[in-house]
């Protein structure tokens, strides 16, 4: 299906949910994933001027997929909506991990789907710091904070080390594997989070529950241990305590279902971005020693849409293969046009 099509889809949410809705999807694909990120901030603006309604008459619905991105997005999305809405709400059909899940911490209700997943939001940080990737020196790997933590906790706790000479030891050992400034990053990380995710729970939460606020927080930034935990809705409003949680009528969840597979199958998510295999699906002969280069395909990457206008960020790319001493492929991606642009 194409634009057109998905109009469709568009409306018949918003009439089962009485609001106007944007879509913000970013590419969830294997090999293929891409992050939420500041650029979109200008194109929700540009869906939300389109309603064209003043805010007390405005309800948006922000349906979202994601596997996270930039921490400092949600703070902007999130406030940028409620300048124009009375109500903001966010629905979740599979996944909002990491800044997606920041952002529904700032909504007025979160619409889970029975697919729908929320996840922990303590950060992966990446900085020039960090130790090399084992795999592709080149590379930096992203620490976690709960990794960095969870190692002090192991040897305070479970190796019972707790003299402080011992525990200096620890650290120094610690600090010569990693950088002292790649550490001190994941501190203010940590901070940076646990910061943003009270101040979006504040929007609609009263300042009598600070310490419901403080437990929200802790619960989704310390106590699930792993970062790629998924939280359902029912584990996500009695365990977590978001009260903002609910669970729509079947035909709501089928709207924002059938929204949501158009998408899946647009950006081929279900399919991982296997380079060379898409290269032999060209060539599947011998090749010459020059080596030989695929047509252009293009690679869709995210979308922000609603029912005035769809931006898509995409890469145009080609593919060369050239044969490696070993007799194997190797693959080059070629980059021809990248960004957003206007979908008909």
């Amino acid at each position: 299906m194409g634009r057109t099509e998905r109009v469709d889809l568009l409306k018949k949410l918003e009439e089962e949910r009485g609001t106007n809705v944007i879509t913000y999807i970013t590419s969830t694909r294997a090999n293929l994933e891409v992050s939420m990120a500041m650029d979109s901030i200008r194109k929700v603006y540009d869906h939300l001027r389109a309603f064209k309604k003043p805010k007390k008459e405005l309800k948006v619905d922000l349906l979202i997929h994601s596997n996270g991105g930039d921490g400092t997005v949600p703070w902007r999305l999130v406030t940028l909506i409620r300048e124009f809405a009375t109500k903001f709400s966010v629905l979740v059909p599979f996944k909002a991990f990491s800044a997606a899940t920041l952002t529904a911490l700032g909504a007025d209700e979160i619409v889970m789907h029975p697919m729908g997943m929320l996840g922990p939001t303590d950060p992966t940080v990446t900085n020039p710091f960090n130790p090399p990737d084992p795999r592709d020196p080149s590379k930096v790997i992203g620490i976690s904070v709960e990794d960095v933590t969870a190692y002090i906790a192991l040897i305070k706790e479970d190796a019972g080390i707790q003299h402080e000479d011992e525990l200096v030891q620890v650290l120094r050992l610690l600090a010569e594997r990693v950088h002292p400034l790649a550490l001190g990053n994941v501190k203010r990380s940590l901070s940076q989070s646990r910061m943003m995710a009270k101040k979006l729970l504040a929007l609609h939460m009263a300042k009598s529950d600070d310490h419901k606020i403080e437990e929200i927080v802790d619960s989704l930034t310390s106590k699930l241990f792993y970062h790629g935990h998924p939280i359902n809705r029912s584990e996500a409003k009695e365990h977590i305590g978001l009260t903002t949680v609910s669970t729509p009528p079947a035909s709501v969840e089928e709207a924002m279902w059938s929204v949501y597979k158009e998408y899946e199958a647009e950006m081929k998510m279900e399919e991982p971005f296997l380079q060379a295999m898409e290269f032999v699906e060209q060539f599947p002969g011998p090749l010459p020693q020059a080596g030989e280069i695929t047509p252009e395909r293009t690679a869709k990457l995210a979308y922000i849409e609603s029912t005035s206008h769809a931006d898509l960020s995409r890469i145009d790319y080609q593919l060369k293969g050239t044969t490696n001493p070993a007799g194997g492929i190797q693959t080059v991606l070629l980059t021809n046009r990248s960004g957003w642009i206007k979908e008909t």
